[in-house]
C-alpha cells in the first residue's frame, strides 16, 4: 500500500477523493480554498480532517511564500511570476458547496512555486539558494578630510589673527592668484588648523566640484613611506597633482626626511604650475625650520608668510563667551574676563578652562560665579602662579640676551640692555597678574607710565618686526615650560 495520507482515513466511499483533496491543498496557498474542496459535496467532514488540512495549508503556504521571497532577493530573472488566484465563486442558491467552484489544482500547481519536501531519511534536504550580500563599500569622504565645523563664522576675529584671516578670505575670493602659497605660522593652539579648514569650507561652498583636501604633514609622510614600499610612485601624484587646494598643517615635521621633502617640492612644483593654490602652517617661520631643504623653505616664503599671535585680552573674553554659548551656558561677563585674565597661552586652554567649569557647574548644581569658578580652576591657577614670576621672566630673558639680571633693575639705558628689559617688562604684563606699579617697581622701582609705553612699544613692534615675533615666541615656550 503507499504512504498514509496527513488525514485520518474516512469511509471507503470517500476513498476516491481523497487524494484529490490533499494534492489541492499542496498545491494551493489558499488555506480555505484548499480546505473547501478538499470536502466534497454531500459528504461531512470531521473536525479533525479539517484543522490537518487547514494547518497543513497554511504551513506549506508560508515555506512556499519564503522560497519565492528568497529567489525574488537573489536576483533569478526566469523564476515565472505568480499569479494571482482566482477568488472562489459564491456560493450557488441550490446549496452547492464552494468547493466546486475552486481553480483546479493542476493550474494551481503550475502557478506557485511547490514548497521543498522534507528530508525523509536517508536523503539529503534540498538546497536552498541563499543570495550572498556583498559588504558594503567603504564610505568615501567627498570633503577632502574637512571638518564642516570649522568656518570663518565660527571663528571669532581679533587683532591676533586678523592679517591670517584677510589673507585666507582672499584666496577664497582668488584661488591660485596672489599669496600662493599661504603660509601662516604661530604657536600651539592658535587658530591655525581651524582657518585652514575654513579655507576649505568656504573653497567648497563656492565650487562643489573643487578637488580640496587637508591632512597632517605625518600622513603625507605615510603616504610616501606606503607608495615607496609599493613602488607605486605614480599614485602618489595621481592623488596630490590633481588638486585644487591642498591644505597641510604642521610642516615643521617634514624636517629631516628627505623622500618626503622631494616628494613634496614635486606636488608643490605641480600645484604651483597648474595654478591650485596651497595653504601651509607651521610653529615657525619658514627660515627658522630646521633640517628643511633650502628649496623648500624658500619657496615656503615666496607667497605670504603671517604669524598668528596669542589672543589679547579681549578677543580670549569673545572666544569664552562664543564658546559658552556654544555650550549652551549662560557666562557671566566678570568670570569670561577671570578665565580670560589667568589662561594666556592659547585658544585650546581658554577652551579646556571653560569646559572645566561648565561641568563643575553642572556637576554641583550651582550657578557658575567667581568664586566657583576660582574653585573649578584651582590647580591650574596654583600651577600657573608657582610656575610664572616677574623674577623668572627677567631672568629668562636675561639668559636669552646675554646680559645680566642686574641690569633689569639698573638706570643704564644702551639698547643691548633697554630693549630686553622693555620685553620683560611686556612678558611680564602679558605673563603674570601683576599691576604696572607692581611690575614697574620690580624693575628698579620704575613708574608705571614707563612700563606701559614699553608694553605698548613691544606690542606694536611685534606685530611688524618677524623676527622680534619669533623671539618672544621662543620666550613665552621656554616660560611655559
Amino acid at each position: 500500500m503507499g504512504a498514509e495520507p496527513p488525514v485520518e482515513p474516512v469511509p471507503s466511499a470517500e476513498a476516491p477523493t481523497r487524494p484529490v483533496a490533499a494534492a489541492a491543498v499542496v498545491a494551493s496557498p489558499a488555506a480555505g480554498a484548499a480546505t473547501a474542496s478538499a470536502t466534497p459535496a454531500g459528504a461531512s467532514a470531521r473536525p479533525t480532517d479539517v484543522l490537518g488540512a487547514i494547518s497543513a495549508s497554511a504551513a506549506l503556504a508560508k515555506a512556499s511564500a519564503a522560497v519565492a521571497s528568497r529567489r525574488r532577493r537573489a536576483g533569478a530573472e526566469d523564476a515565472p511570476s505568480p499569479a494571482p488566484v482566482p477568488a472562489p465563486a459564491p456560493a450557488a442558491s441550490s446549496g452547492t458547496s464552494p468547493a466546486r467552484t475552486a481553480a483546479p489544482a493542476p493550474i494551481v500547481a503550475r502557478q506557485v512555486p511547490p514548497a521543498p519536501a522534507p528530508a525523509q531519511a536517508g536523503l539529503a534536504a534540498p538546497a536552498l539558494l541563499i543570495p550572498t550580500v556583498p559588504p558594503p563599500s567603504a564610505p568615501t569622504n567627498t570633503r577632502g578630510r574637512i571638518n564642516p565645523l570649522l568656518t570663518f563664522d565660527t571663528l571669532v576675529p581679533g587683532r591676533a589673527n586678523q592679517m591670517a584671516r584677510t589673507a585666507a578670505l582672499h584666496v577664497v575670493g582668488s584661488p591660485g592668484g596672489m599669496y600662493n602659497p599661504l603660509f601662516l605660522y604661530g604657536g600651539v593652539g592658535l587658530g591655525k588648523t581651524h582657518l585652514i579648514h575654513a579655507v576649505g569650507n568656504a573653497m567648497l561652498r563656492e565650487r562643489t566640484d573643487a578637488r580640496v583636501l587637508y591632512l597632517h604633514a605625518e600622513q603625507f609622510i605615510s603616504d610616501v613611506v606606503r607608495n615607496y614600499q609599493r613602488k607605486t610612485f605614480d599614485e602618489l601624484k595621481a592623488k596630490y597633482h590633481s588638486l585644487d587646494l591642498l591644505l597641510i598643517d604642521d610642516v615643521q615635521f617634514f624636517a629631516g626626511k628627505d623622500r618626503t621633502q622631494e616628494e613634496f617640492f614635486n606636488a608643490f612644483e605641480a600645484l604651483v604650475s597648474k595654478r591650485a593654490h596651497i595653504v601651509m602652517t607651521s610653529d615657525t617661520y619658514p627660515k627658522g625650520l630646521v633640517d628643511i631643504d633650502e628649496r623648500l623653505t624658500s619657496r615656503f616664503d615666496s607667497g605670504l608668510t603671517v604669524a598668528i599671535e596669542p589672543p589679547e585680552l579681549e578677543m580670549r573674553v569673545a572666544i569664552l563667551m562664543k564658546k559658552a554659548e556654544a555650550e549652551g551656558c549662560a557666562m557671566p561677563e566678570e568670570v569670561a574676563f577671570f578665565i580670560a585674565k589667568n589662561v594666556r597661552a592659547n585658544v585650546r586652554e581658554l577652551e579646556g578652562a571653560l569646559r572645566k567649569v561648565v561641568a563643575y557647574s553642572r556637576f554641583s548644581h550651582k550657578v557658575i560665579n567667581i568664586a566657583l569658578t576660582r574653585e573649578a580652576l584651582k590647580d591650574l591657577l596654583s600651577i600657573q602662579n608657582r610656575q610664572i614670576s616677574v623674577e623668572n621672566i627677567q631672568k629668562t630673558v636675561a639668559d636669552f640676551y646675554k646680559i645680566k639680571i642686574a641690569d633689569m633693575y639698573s638706570k643704564k639705558r644702551p639698547s643691548s640692555i633697554a630693549r630686553p628689559r622693555q620685553i620683560a617688562m611686556y612678558l611680564a604684563k602679558e605673563m603674570t597678574q601683576k599691576s604696572l606699579p607692581e611690575i614697574g617697581e620690580l624693575f628698579g622701582g620704575r613708574d608705571h607710565t614707563t612700563v606701559l609705553y614699553a608694553v605698548r612699544k613691544i606690542a606694536e613692534e611685534r606685530h611688524k618686526n618677524t623676527e622680534l615675533n619669533q623671539q618672544l615666541h621662543v620666550l613665552e615656550q621656554t616660560l611655559k615650560g
